[in-house]
């Protein structure tokens, strides 16, 4: 085996979003490519000599073949050890909890989440910390500065490693550790839930479905729901991690999982039903007959996740993205938490989490999880809403009356509008930004603007300031409407629109969500003018 030094120069465009680099597979696949960015890794965290990693990814078209060059290039690095999951597979929380049980020096997860997968599709690679989270900007800042100064990157000639049986092999001088992807996982979430009460709930006669989307929690969900909870077979669909996610597109939302939105809305409705996405991060839940929103969900778990034995002695503080409604705000001043508003991006609830301020965090693009991992984690969720249904004796409509009844209804959804041209979409937000200052005491659509800012973060635990990190317009009567373009894309810009309004009248707690916002949704469109800007007539979609 022969240690290659190979010259390469910069490659354009590799700075890491919030969720580490998005680009279309054959981008990944040029020459080079990967190449660069891994070792501008290798540059930014100090080296790997003598380090350990954990290392996979969610079985997305080319995983398999950027995990041999990872293993090659850490060999070449002088790492010490590569724990990989079988087959180059972890979900992303998997991942997140074997850095931390191992106390490895952070990870290498291979994933673009909910993006779809393929060689025509979309790939990702993000670097996780030792605490399990991800790389906080100080550290992505030094890997895309590396990228632009990269001159060569050093890899080892070696035949592929075996990943598909557990075991140690050696790869020169360091180990590769293949272990099962689910064991760990499954035995974190035993301890954290009354797997018991569950399976008695199940084996009454609850029925429930689990969309995995031909994605990585397949094998998660047959492992604990099926195998050890007692569902019928058959209750996780679509359980085999497919390269290209079966054709589909992994983003657990009404979209984009309609099959299961339909099955919970027929006749033949199960009591409980869950999706989640591409890597495991992600998830989305339904009763017979409803849809709970990404934001009613944090809510609704922050309430009642005492009734789990790992949350049993209450929450420490809980956490929401700024774009997330305030449903959980209310949860929190109802019982006396303290409540964190941070930026877009799971990294930001790191410190609160390590810092023991919170317990609980969420965001509304489908992301809930607890300091249990240091990612936010879709089967966790799922879990734990099964762990309330089984103590609680409620079903999910009765669960989200009794919430709404107690806390009022904070009605929410998020408007995007996809693969705008760049130039348009960034000129739309300038020219919203500069009237920010002039737009409190107008009308819009009858609605009256009481406050408007662009949403900046001081950091209370190290003291990092963030900013540009969305504009907020804030109506009388707890109404808003949240501007911000997404880094999670792989083309254009994806413009969101997250529109907002409270209420608490117990007659008008049972209004479609579309009847509710109709007059913030007008307002929204009249300050901005996405319409008449973006020449798009509707959103491209709506969650």
């Amino acid at each position: 085996m022969e240690k290659l030094t190979v010259p390469t120069t910069p490659i354009e465009g590799q700075k890491p979003g919030t969720s580490g680099l998005r680009k279309k597979t054959r981008v990944f696949m040029q020459r080079h490519y990967l190449e660069n960015f891994v070792q501008a890794i290798w540059t930014a965290i100090g080296g790997v000599q003598g380090k350990t990693l954990i290392l996979g990814g969610d079985g997305r078209y080319f995983n398999d073949r950027a995990a041999q060059v990872i293993l090659r290039m850490a060999a070449a690095g002088g790492a010490a050890r590569v724990i990989v999951g079988q087959g180059a597979i972890l979900s992303t929380p998997a991942a997140s909890n074997l850095i931390r049980q191992r106390q490895t020096d952070g990870g290498i997860i291979l994933s673009a989440s909910h993006n779809p997968g393929g060689i025509d599709a979309d790939f990702g690679i993000k670097f996780n910390m030792p605490n399990g989270g991800p790389a906080p900007e100080d550290v992505t800042n030094r890997i895309f500065e590396a990228t632009r100064t990269i001159t060569a990157y050093d890899i080892v000639e070696s035949r592929d490693v075996d990943l598909s049986r557990t075991g140690e092999t050696r790869l020169g001088d360091m180990i590769v550790e293949v272990v099962d992807p689910v064991a760990d996982y499954a035995a974190l979430m035993e301890r954290l839930f009354d797997f018991d009460a569950i399976a008695r709930l199940i084996a009454g006669g609850f029925t429930l479905r689990f969309d995995a989307m031909h994605a990585v929690t397949g094998p998660y969900a047959k492992a604990i729901l099926e195998d050890r909870l007692g569902a019928a077979p058959g209750s996780v669909m679509n359980a085999v991690p497919q390269p290209d996610f079966g054709g589909g597109h992994p983003d657990p939302n009404p979209i984009w999982a309609k099959p299961l939105v339909d099955l919970v809305m027929g006749p033949d409705a199960p009591d409980f039903a869950a999706a989640s996405d591409g890597d495991g991060d992600r998830n989305m839940i339904l009763g017979r007959g409803v849809y709970v929103t990404p934001s009613d969900s944090l809510a609704v778990l922050a309430a009642n996740a005492h009734l789990a034995p790992g949350y049993a002695d209450g929450l420490k503080g809980v956490a929401r993205s700024m774009p997330t409604s305030r449903a959980v705000d209310r949860v929190a001043a109802a019982r006396g938490l303290a409540c964190y508003e941070t930026p877009t991006g799971w990294k930001f609830f790191g410190n609160l989490l390590d810092a023991g301020r919170a317990t609980l965090c969420g965001e509304e693009s489908a992301g809930t999880g607890s300091d249990h991992v240091r990612e936010k984690d879709g089967l966790w969720a799922v879990l734990l809403w099964l762990n309330i249904l089984a103590a609680s004796g409620r079903s999910v409509a009765e669960t989200m009356q009794a919430h709404w009844r107690e806390f009022g209804r904070n009605y929410y959804s998020r408007h995007d509008y996809e693969a705008l041209d760049k130039t348009v979409a960034d000129a739309l937000m300038g020219d919203l930004r500069g009237c920010l200052a002039v737009l409190p005491g107008q009308s819009f659509a009858g609605r009256r603007v009481t406050e408007a800012d662009e949403f900046a973060y001081d950091d209370p635990v190290d003291g990092s300031h963030s900013a540009g990190q969305g504009l907020r317009i804030g109506f009388e009567g707890g109404a808003r409407a949240v501007f911000r373009l997404s880094g999670t894309g792989t083309e254009g810009a994806t413009l969101r629109v997250y529109l907002e309004d409270f209420v608490d009248d117990p007659t008008r707690l049972d209004l479609a969500p579309e009847t509710a916002l109709s007059d913030i949704v007008a307002a929204a469109d009249a300050i901005a003018g996405i319409g008449a800007k973006t020449g798009r007539l509707a959103p491209d979609v709506i969650t």
